[in-house]
């Protein structure tokens, strides 16, 4: 049984269940796509959706029969926000068929990486080294535990003003990357005088008034990560089948703006725009390759 399908209503459910509900999309789905992988293997994906853009993908191949044969699904959440317009690179996993994809971002200080939710049409594409430029993306995810956050107290200055820094350390890691001693030095003394700061605020200040907001990864499995943001939009949806509630949450952490899918019972505090979220989250996303 999928771990993450608690996130999106399915808490209660056993494994005779769970294989009743996959029988029934195999012959119901909402949704279904296939196409052919760079080695001439037959890819199919079917999927079936319990909620807005929220519900179950079923990936594996039809046998001589036209019956559909099951490697594997997950649960998953599209999200509808272009989150970053960056290089990527799709990478196959080694243990089954599907892809991940890795962003350079240089807003979270990380290499990216997520689950491709649209891998049929990055087949079509035959993208054959996974490399691309400048493509849109739009990251979603879901959680298992969260909670709310009560915000900073700031103003338009302040939120002007930390936007600025922000962009002059994002052109000085760019400049530092081409080279420039001048601009890695600065980097370096940047950091210095930053340390200082949070130390001294650290020692009589609580760490989430210090941390407005960030995005690290979590644990030894590559697309989890914990973050903390601030919420911009807040939806209440229900689980068709299971009747269970979930927030859809729109987060921007690190400048980056992308959405979360948790159950209601999973989530500590009530969500309202303004506020923060802080959770762990398993990260997947479109590219968009037209």
């Amino acid at each position: 049984m999928h771990k993450y399908l608690p996130a999106i209503g399915f808490s209660k459910l056993n494994n005779d269940t769970l294989n009743d509900l996959l029988q029934e999309i195999k012959l119901r789905p909402d949704y279904h796509e296939s196409a052919i992988d760079f080695e001439g293997n037959q890819f199919v994906e079917i999927r079936y959706m319990v909620t807005d853009n929220v519900g179950l993908v079923l990936r594996g191949i039809y046998n001589e029969d036209d019956e559909f044969i099951l490697d594997y699904y997950y649960p998953t959440f599209f999200g509808e926000t272009v989150s970053l317009v960056n290089d990527v690179e799709i990478i196959k996993q080694s243990d089954k068929d599907n892809y991940q994809v890795m962003v350079d971002e240089i807003r979270l200080g990380v290499n990216l990486i997520f689950q491709l939710q649209n891998m049929g049409e990055y087949l079509r594409h035959n993208i054959m080294d996974g490399k691309s430029a400048d493509r849109s993306v739009s990251l979603s995810a879901l959680s298992l535990d969260g909670k709310i956050i009560l915000p900073l107290y700031d103003n338009e200055k302040s939120r002007i003003k930390e936007k600025m820094n922000n962009q002059k350390r994002i052109d000085l890691v760019v400049q530092a990357r081409e080279g420039n001693e001048e601009a890695l030095e600065n980097l370096t003394m940047d950091e210095i005088d930053l340390y200082q700061r949070i130390s001294r605020r650290v020692a009589r200040e609580d760490i989430l008034s210090v941390v407005t907001s960030y995005f690290m990864p979590y644990g030894i499995e590559n697309d989890k990560y914990e973050i903390l943001g601030d919420i911009l939009d807040v939806r209440n949806v229900v689980n068709h089948l299971t009747m269970e509630e979930l927030y859809l949450l729109v987060i921007e952490s690190n400048d980056v703006v992308f959405e979360v899918c948790i159950n209601k019972n999973n989530l500590f505090g009530e969500p309202l725009v303004g506020r923060r979220f802080k959770g762990t989250i398993w990260l997947q996303g479109t590219v968009n390759f037209d």
